[in-house]
């Protein structure tokens, strides 16, 4: 038996069943965040600004630049030295030495001898500087040197003046007991100066002061 015919009403509606997502539809909220694809770039970008935040703060630390270094200045000298006689250079030191340092050069060769005479005006006084420079095999045999040298009555390399090659009127004997004598050792190096006023001039101070500042004067007897 067909019962009555019926036709809903709004309120009657049955519920729709829900659709299922197609293919290729948009991803929903917070997909991406779950994505190893996206994870992995966003991993790998992090990574990246981490290495070079790394670094710059490396070449910050490690700067490469050297940094500058203040230089000495100059040793500026209070005497005005004028050469006049020599560099006069040779290797023979025993035959241009006397006693006991003829003695000793005659056991102990040089390998080099340099002498050479400057004059220096300081005030109304003026000096004649003897400067000699000798080389020797060893820095021990320098040594020796200048501890015999350094002594009195042991004899000495001949300056200009007293082996007669400098020959100007007037010239002091720098190797009279009034002369003012200095040494220094430099390795192998030994530097002898010996100085004395003209015209009998008298400054002991000052004669000391030229004779240890004409000790670098060696460095142009190269």
């Amino acid at each position: 038996m067909v019962g009555p015919h019926f036709t809903p009403g709004p309120s009657d509606t049955a519920p729709l069943a829900a659709v299922p997502a197609q293919p290729g539809s948009p991803p929903g909220p917070g997909r991406n965040d779950r994505d190893p694809k996206a994870l992995a770039l966003r991993g790998a970008g992090l990574l990246v600004i981490a290495v070079v935040a790394g670094l710059v703060w490396y070449l910050i630390r490690h700067d490469s630049t050297p940094e500058p270094v203040a230089q000495e200045p100059a040793k500026t000298s209070p005497f005005d030295y004028q050469l006049v006689e020599g560099p006069n250079k040779t290797s023979d030191c025993a035959a241009k030495s006397y006693d006991d340092t003829k003695k000793f050069f005659q056991g102990n060769p040089c390998t080099s001898l340099a002498r050479a005479l400057y004059t220096v005006q300081y005030g109304d006084a003026k000096a004649l500087v003897s400067v000699v420079k000798v080389s020797m095999p060893t820095a021990a045999q320098a040594s020796q040197l200048k501890q015999l040298t350094d002594q009195d009555g042991t004899g000495n390399v001949s300056d200009l003046v007293r082996d007669g090659t400098y020959k100007a009127k007037g010239a002091p004997k720098v190797s009279s007991d009034q002369a003012e004598y200095e040494s220094a050792v430099t390795g192998t190096d030994v530097t002898i100066v010996l100085t004395d006023f003209y015209d009998r001039h008298k400054d002991d101070a000052l004669l000391k002061r030229i004779a240890s500042d004409a000790l670098e004067l060696s460095e142009k007897l190269r």
